[in-house]
């Protein structure tokens, strides 16, 4: 399975790039998905820890789309969740957490810039509430930012080497509430395809990638997922 916003809007969290997106309503809000952009100012990390504050994932909840996955991984045929998601939801929905690979990291951690340390969001955010607006990190004084991907950020090599390993060895790849329009993510499909896995694309708008499907599905998510995978 791979897994965009698409998945977690029912539950709360809005996705990117569709019609009621995030980024759609205010383009502007996707600079503070920019690494350089939140390197070089201090205002947008500022507006970046008031965003973290207030996102949804903190008290979103699993919906139908999620607990369908969490149901199918118990018939043994589940090989991975890759999910382009931060919010935790496949976790909480029962998946097990061997089986999420979070290609683009977790809203629920922290990372340096500078010297790579790693700590808890919510003790960040503590900090934040005490009145620092802009957190260093408290072991060598530099740059502190969620463990997310941002634009212009690499993603952990071994993490994204799992994540081929997985779509290279499915008979079948679903890919659902992703826009496949962030890379490396969206080559997934086009890699288990050419390795001769059977696609499945299920999103509410076409996607680059569903010249590779051999079923095309545009229902809400936590409608058809759990009836397709019953």
């Amino acid at each position: 399975m791979l897994t965009g916003a698409g998945i977690s809007t029912d539950s709360g969290i809005p996705d990117f790039r569709g019609p009621n997106g995030v980024w759609t309503k205010d383009p502007k809000a996707e600079r503070l998905s920019d690494l350089r952009e939140y390197m070089r100012s201090k205002e947008l990390r500022e507006q970046s820890w008031q965003a973290r504050a207030t996102h949804a994932a903190w008290v979103a909840q699993p919906n139908a789309g999620h607990r369908a996955l969490a149901d199918f991984e118990r018939t043994g045929r589940l090989t991975g969740i890759i999910t382009q998601n931060i919010d935790g939801l496949h976790q909480k929905a029962g998946s097990s957490p061997a089986k999420v690979i979070e290609l683009h990291g977790t809203i629920f951690g922290t990372m340096c810039l500078d010297c790579g340390d790693t700590g808890d969001m919510d003790v960040a955010l503590a900090r934040v509430a005490s009145g620092e607006t802009d957190p260093p990190c408290l072991n060598c004084g530099g740059i502190l930012k969620s463990a997310t991907i941002s634009f212009g950020q690499a993603l952990d090599p071994a993490v994204l080497a799992h994540a081929r390993q997985i779509a290279m060895d499915a008979n079948l790849l679903f890919a659902i509430g992703s826009s496949l329009s962030v890379h490396p993510a969206a080559g997934l499909v086009g890699l288990a395809a050419r390795a001769g896995a059977t696609v499945i694309v299920c999103n509410a708008s076409e996607t680059p990638y569903d010249q590779f499907a051999e079923v095309l599905l545009r229902d809400p998510i936590s409608d058809v997922l759990p009836t397709v995978l019953a």
